[in-house]
C-alpha cells in the first residue's frame, strides 16, 4: 500500500507569509486610526532645516527686492574666539549681524550662502504673530474676538471661552501635546501629517483661557486659520501681500503644506534666508513700519513684546513671552526674539539697532528663565563686538 505525504512549506516561506500578514494589518489599521503619518515619521526620524525636500510647498511672493546696505565695516571685525567656537559646536549654517539697518557680519558654513533656503522653525510662529496684527489691523477681527466666531467648533461649552488674544499669549489652555520625541504625538502629527486642519479644529479646552502659558503650536495654527477665514487668502497669499513684498524681500519664501494644496503648517516650516528672516527683526525694532509706512499697528507691536501677564505653571507671572514673540532683559537691555528648535533665532536689540540671525541644527540648555543657552552666549558677544558700551 502506498503512504501519501502532505506537502510542508518550509519554515521560511511560513514566517515570511505571516510577517507580511502582520504588515498588511498594521498599515489597514494605521490608516483607519489616523496614523499613516508614521510612516513618513519613521524614513526621516527628526525634523530637519532642509525639509522643503519632502513636503508640498506654497510659495511667498516677493516684490521690488531691495537688498540689505553693507556697512563699511564689513566682515572686518573678527568674532570672539567664545563666539565663534559656540557656533562650530552647535552645527550653525548662517550667522548675520545688522548693525544700524546695515551688515555689518555674517558667515556661512556647509555649503549654505546668502540667498540659502532654511527652515525657520517656530520663528514662523512670530510671522504668524505678525500677520495677525495686520489683519486686526484692518479690521479684520479683533484680539478680543471669541475664536468660535471664525472657528465654529470653539463656538460652544467651554471652547467658547477661547478668545484670539489667548491664542496669541499661548494660554489657551488646550489639550495640545506639544512633544517632539514621541511619535504619536499631536505635534509629530502635525509636522508628518495630511490632515492638520482636523487636528487643531478637534480640539477641547480642558484649562481656563487666558491664565496659564503653555507653549503650544496648535494656538499658531489657529490664528492662521481665522486670518484665511476673514481675508479669504491663504497665509500665504496673505503674507506674500501684505508682508514679504512690503518689506522688500530679496526673494520668494515657502511654507510647508500638510498636503498638496493643503494647509500651511504655520506654526513652522517657513522657508528664507539669513538675509530676508532680519527684515522681521527690523520691522518690529521699528514698531512695525516699514520705509516711514505703518505695515503693522504700534499698539499691537508693543503688545507683542511686553510680558502678556499670564502664570507659568507654579502660579509665577512670566515675563518671557508677549505674543508670538520670546522677550528677555539680559545686561540693561530689552531683547524681543523669535526661535525656532534647532536654535533659529531673529534677535532685535532695539537699543543697539543691532539684529542678529542664527540659523542651524543644534541649540543649548533650557536655562530657569526659559531661554537658551546658545542664544544668550550669542547675544553677548555680539553685544561685546558691535554694541556701543564696552
Amino acid at each position: 500500500m502506498q503512504k501519501s505525504f502532505k506537502n510542508k512549506s518550509p519554515f521560511w516561506i511560513k514566517f515570511f507569509w505571516t510577517l507580511g500578514l502582520l504588515l498588511v494589518c498594521l498599515i489597514i489599521a494605521l490608516w483607519i486610526t489616523g496614523y499613516n503619518y508614521i510612516y513618513k515619521t519613521l524614513i526621516y526620524t527628526y525634523p530637519d532645516i532642509d525639509d522643503i525636500n519632502i513636503f508640498d510647498t506654497r510659495i511667498v511672493n516677493d516684490s521690488n527686492p531691495q537688498p540689505w546696505p553693507v556697512s563699511k565695516m564689513y566682515n572686518k571685525v573678527d568674532l570672539p574666539v567664545e563666539l565663534d567656537t559656540d557656533l562650530v559646536k552647535y552645527e550653525t549654517v548662517a550667522f548675520l549681524v545688522i548693525k544700524n539697518d546695515s551688515i555689518a557680519f555674517e558667515r556661512y558654513w556647509d555649503r549654505y550662502l546668502d540667498n540659502s533656503f532654511s527652515n525657520s522653525f517656530s520663528m514662523a510662529k512670530s510671522i504668524v504673530g505678525i500677520l495677525t496684527g495686520i489683519a486686526a489691523g484692518e479690521g479684520l477681527f479683533s484680539p478680543d474676538d471669541s475664536v468660535g466666531k471664525y472657528i465654529p467648533e470653539f463656538s460652544k461649552g467651554e471652547n467658547g471661552k477661547l478668545k484670539i488674544r489667548h491664542l496669541l499669549s499661548m494660554s489657551s489652555g488646550l489639550n495640545w501635546d506639544e512633544s517632539y520625541s514621541d511619535l504619536f504625538s499631536k505635534t509629530t502629527k502635525a509636522y508628518y501629517g495630511t490632515a492638520l486642519k482636523k487636528l487643531v479644529t478637534g480640539l477641547k479646552v480642558v484649562e481656563e483661557p487666558g491664565k496659564t502659558f503653555r507653549y503650544m503650536s496648535c494656538n499658531t495654527v489657529l490664528l492662521a486659520l481665522i486670518i484665511e477665514k476673514t481675508s479669504g487668502f491663504t497665509i500665504s497669499d496673505y503674507a506674500s501681500q501684505k508682508l514679504w513684498k512690503k518689506i522688500n524681500a530679496t526673494q520668494p519664501a515657502y511654507w510647508s503644506l500638510d498636503h498638496f494644496d493643503g494647509l500651511e503648517k504655520s506654526y513652522c516650516c517657513f522657508y528664507s534666508s539669513a538675509r530676508d528672516f532680519a527684515r522681521i527683526g527690523k520691522l518690529y525694532m521699528d514698531s512695525g513700519r516699514w520705509n516711514g509706512k505703518q505695515l503693522v499697528p504700534a499698539d499691537y507691536v508693543k503688545q507683542s513684546v511686553t510680558p502678556n501677564g499670564c502664570m507659568d505653571e507654579k502660579g509665577k507671572t512670566i515675563d518671557y513671552y508677549g505674543y508670538q514673540w520670546w522677550l528677555m532683559q539680559l545686561e540693561g537691555h530689552s531683547i524681543f526674539y523669535a526661535r525656532g528648535i534647532y536654535g533659529q533665532y531673529i534677535i532685535s536689540i532695539p537699543d543697539e539697532r543691532i539684529i542678529i540671525v542664527r540659523l542651524g541644527k543644534k541649540r543649548g540648555e533650557k536655562t530657569e528663565g526659559n531661554h537658551y543657552t546658545d542664544m544668550i552666549a550669542y547675544t553677548k558677544e555680539v553685544l561685546k563686538t558691535f554694541g556701543s558700551r564696552k
